[in-house]
């Protein structure tokens, strides 16, 4: 069995996984969403303060476990390095305690696995990996080859939700307020510009949306509820198209068989409809894990880890950092 840990920014989350079966035995997670809304995004010395309190509480829970752990896995990039901090310190402390070995695992490629989790892993394959931090497309060939398409050169999509979402007063996270919020708007009623469109270049950029959104919300403020709910729509329609516009010509040049979408807002509905209309009009077999899986979380972190366990990719406890970037992909 291997324990994982994932602490990565606002999500306390520890596992257990069968590194020969591949099964789930146990799997909890604790959000802190409800203390950051308040401050409309994370903070990151109260997320870590967070971590403290309860990693300890989920490690209770995986008791039961802990005799039959071979391996502990940890996130330990990227990710906010005061929250990596806590789960990496809690992997050093087990490792040393019961003379276990260490499994570092980038968080990144944590998210692609979780496509696999109590699945076999399946490559070559095509990901989109969208998130709060992160928006790319990764050329992924196996396990120890993973090469970067395209990446955003400023904000990610995820991130400009949250912003559209607090430019608009409507709390944190703001992925799932504006989705739910874009179902009761009209998509069209403004029209929100598509970054990049002219250009050749293959990489994202929501700095130009973020910016349209806010002189909206300026010109129409105070905003109504159906005001609210235009912008939402139109602001969701724009930031989808521009995915699909570079993802197409990423398409058009690779043409993959394979394709998946990952990350937390790879949960949106709106996303998922949109690249299955684009996976089909291409031939190509869309990947997307189980909601429960989407955003950060110790399973896939797991499920990362019994592959790397396969090729004994393991770490000193001694020498285990964080880092708030990704060393390499």
């Amino acid at each position: 069995m291997i324990l994982s840990i994932e602490s990565s920014c606002d999500d306390s989350s520890i596992a257990v996984t069968d590194r020969i079966t591949r099964e789930l035995l146990f799997h909890r997670k604790i959000s802190q969403e409800i203390q950051h809304a308040k401050y409309g995004g994370v903070v990151p010395e109260l997320a870590s303060r967070l971590h403290a309190v309860d990693l300890p509480k989920l490690l209770e829970e995986a008791k039961p476990y802990l005799d039959d752990i071979e391996a502990i896995a940890v996130t330990n990039e990227p990710g906010l390095s005061v929250t990596l901090l806590e789960g990496v310190a809690m992997a050093k402390a087990l490792s040393i305690a019961k003379s276990l070995p260490i499994i570092a695992v980038n968080h990144l490629k944590a998210h692609i696995y979780s496509l696999f989790i109590e699945k076999p892993t399946r490559f070559p394959m095509l990901v989109l990996l969208i998130s709060g931090g992160h928006t790319m497309v990764v050329d992924v060939q196996d396990f120890d080859r993973m090469r970067v398409v395209a990446t955003t050169m400023d904000d990610s999509f995820g991130e400009s939700f949250d912003k559209t979402a607090k430019m608009m007063g409507l709390g944190y996270p703001g992925g799932p307020v504006i989705e739910e919020l874009a179902r009761k708007g009209d998509p069209d009623r403004f029209s929100l510009p598509i970054p990049l469109k002219h250009s050749p270049r293959i990489a994202f950029s929501y700095s130009g949306i973020k910016n349209a959104v806010r002189l909206l919300v300026n010109e129409h403020s105070p905003l109504d509820e159906c005001t609210k709910a235009d912008i939402a729509a139109s602001f969701q329609k724009a930031a989808i198209a521009h995915l699909l516009q570079k993802c197409k010509k990423i398409f058009k040049e690779s043409n993959p068989k394979d394709f998946a979408i990952v990350g937390g807002a790879s949960a949106n509905m709106a996303v998922r409809e949109a690249f299955a209309a684009l996976c089909g009009e291409f031939g190509a077999r869309l990947h997307l894990a189980d909601l429960a899986y989407c955003s950060d979380n110790a399973a896939m972190v797991g499920r990362y880890a019994v592959d790397a366990y396969e090729r004994a990719l393991f770490v000193d406890a001694m020498s285990l950092s964080v880092s708030p970037r990704s060393s390499d992909f």
